[in-house]
């Protein structure tokens, strides 16, 4: 495989140390070749090891054993750790950009990508949601097609909706979008995880899935009808099920994936049971795209206590993804 391309993400933020982290824990934890993406300058800001600059993934390839390599992009400007700043923001999205087409062209094997500051990427005029709708769209993919699971050692969620607030997640919820995030989490633990017959479940919205409609009628006109149309077509759903039932040591066993209404519903237990080794993986997408499931956590940056346990998770999982999609049949 060529190397996978890391975009460092904000250069003020834990990205570039558990970059450089993982880079030193290579060996140990058995991680694929990789090349970090942006501003060399920010690895060096919180790191005296090696850092060797590189214009092609080839030349990540040779240097890797023994220096982590860097394709450099635009320079940040001064760079203060836990400091975020606009010409920082402007460096992360244009690492971002380049990733992709790396990923894209195929010069890449795929893209790990360091948390980013929305904040301080909306002014500079990043129009997307998140990073995960960015590569969506530069992959050609429409947004509600690129699903983003949250995976660790134990647990495997999908949130039906992101980013939005929780008084208007049942208006969003209906029977058509159920449908499509249920169908791209199938095939994607087919194709990246090499999963023949996914078994997945999903979660009711309401206490104990709406009672039979006593406590909301969500489950009777929206969940329930998606799912018995999913089981009609040979999927292995079951649903709606109560939330609070779903996440036990034996529940968790009948199932490889659980999909969530709403974003704390999924997030809650992942990071309960797997903090330091989530992992975002994007399905749907013709490229593999994994990210720690943490954010840029400026309060610590530059004291060298950030854990790179979800990078290297993060790494990991392309690593694993993409072996997947080499084997016949996924």
């Amino acid at each position: 495989m060529p190397p996978f391309a890391v975009s460092l993400g904000d250069p003020a933020g834990i990205g570039p140390e558990i970059v450089a982290k993982s880079w030193v824990m290579r060996e140990a934890r058995g991680l694929s070749p990789f090349f970090a993406v942006g501003d060399a300058a920010s690895l060096r800001a919180v790191w005296l090891g090696p850092v060797e600059p590189v214009s092609t993934p080839e030349e990540a390839v040779e240097v890797f054993d023994k220096a982590l390599p860097c394709l450099q992009v635009a320079e940040a400007g001064e760079i203060t750790p836990g400091t975020p700043s606009m010409d920082g923001a402007r460096t992360a999205f244009q690492a971002l950009e380049v990733a992709v087409g790396l990923a894209r062209s195929g010069s890449a094997a795929g893209i790990v990508t360091a948390p980013v500051g929305k904040e301080q990427l909306y002014g500079v005029g990043f129009t997307h949601p998140g990073q995960t709708e960015f590569i969506a769209e530069r992959c050609g993919v429409a947004p509600h097609n690129a699903v983003m699971m949250l995976a660790g050692p134990s647990l495997k969620v999908v949130p039906i909706t992101i980013h939005i607030p929780l008084a208007e997640v049942s208006s969003v919820l209906t029977v058509d979008l159920i449908r499509a995030r249920a169908i791209t989490t199938a095939k994607g633990l087919q194709r990246n995880f090499g999963i023949g017959r996914p078994r997945l479940v999903v979660a009711g919205l309401n206490p104990h899935a709406g009672e039979g409609g006593a406590l909301g009628r969500e489950e009777i006109d929206v969940i329930r009808p998606a799912v018995e149309s999913l089981q009609a077509e040979g999927y292995d759903i079951q649903g709606p099920l109560a939330a609070d039932a779903l996440f036990h040591s034996r529940a968790r066993e009948t199932y490889d994936a659980a999909l969530c209404m709403y974003h704390d519903q999924a997030l809650i237990p992942i990071k309960t049971l797997n903090f330091d080794e989530g992992v975002n993986i994007t399905l749907g997408l013709p490229i593999v795209r994994t990210s720690p499931d943490h954010g840029t956590a400026f309060g610590i940056a530059g004291k060298d206590s950030a854990n790179p346990s979800a990078m290297m998770a993060a790494i990991r999982m392309a690593a694993e993804a993409t072996r997947a999609r080499l084997t016949p049949g996924c």
